[in-house]
């Protein structure tokens, strides 16, 4: 297993996120994250890279594996140990706004990782064509569409070359139009064999790329299983509601979430 997550417990203070989470997660594999908001869905995605620290349970990506208890911290080291085989793409892009498009890619190969610029830049070439924005490598965020913008956001994440690719809500800032390109660019790394873990209310996103498909409702695991099950014939009713209401509303089309 390429992610493993065992017992996961998530508090904020009294209040319980994530209750007794288990989720493995295959190489190669791309697995949606569903359900209604509030559900934990994302939050559950932010223990996979410790943006969210675990209150308990164990996190394991890529062989790398962290314990969690209640009141026992864990050193930053080790969280960027683990955090090193991830790459994030967030809801809202969060580019450089003072750097542009390739600078946004390189800015992490060369200021974290210390690559040289040229090594750096020859990589982010290559990744912006792979998103087709080869033809904007020098041009301000600013000017971008969202769509495009979350296209440069992929290429960032993509950079270091990460074990697993997260995805926190890539398509629900974007019109329908715009998150199709998005939707496109996600399909092609899923076809070349990323691995992916995604929250999202975007069922097109969700029914198009992910293998599997865990349902979170109340910080708890409703159902997992095969994409075209869960979509097709899922065996909780608080799965069968909540498909009915996205699709009811025109999520099966990939209007936002």
């Amino acid at each position: 297993m390429m992610v493993e997550l065992t017992n996961i417990e998530k508090r904020f203070g009294d209040h319980t996120v994530l209750k007794n989470v288990s989720i493995s997660v295959a190489e190669g594999s791309v697995m949606a994250l569903v359900g209604p908001s509030g559900g934990g869905k994302s939050t559950l995605l932010r223990c996979m890279n410790l943006l969210e620290i675990p209150t308990s349970g164990s996190v394991e990506v890529a062989g790398d594996r962290l314990e969690f208890q209640s009141g026992v911290r864990v050193g930053m080291r080790q969280i960027q140990l683990l955090r090193r085989h991830t790459g994030m793409v967030f809801q809202n892009f969060q580019l450089f706004p003072h750097r542009t498009v390739i600078e946004n890619v390189t800015e992490g190969l060369t200021t974290v990782l210390k690559w040289p610029k040229e090594r750096a830049r020859e990589r982010a070439i290559a990744l912006l064509a792979k998103v087709g924005l080869a033809h904007k490598t020098d041009v301000w965020p600013s000017t971008l569409s969202g769509g495009q913008q979350q296209r440069v956001a992929i290429a960032r994440a993509l950079a270091p070359s990460p074990k697993v690719l997260l995805c926190d809500e890539p398509t629900s800032a974007l019109d329908p139009e715009l998150s199709g390109e998005v939707v496109d660019v996600l399909a092609q790394l899923a076809r070349e064999g990323t691995t992916m873990v995604m929250a999202t209310h975007d069922l097109r996103l969700a029914s198009r790329i992910a293998n599997e498909v865990t349902v979170l409702d109340g910080g708890v695991i409703v159902e997992t299983g095969a994409s075209r099950d869960i979509f097709t014939k899922p065996k909780h009713e608080r799965t069968r509601r909540f498909i009915a209401t996205l699709t009811h509303e025109g999520h099966m089309h990939g209007e936002g979430i």
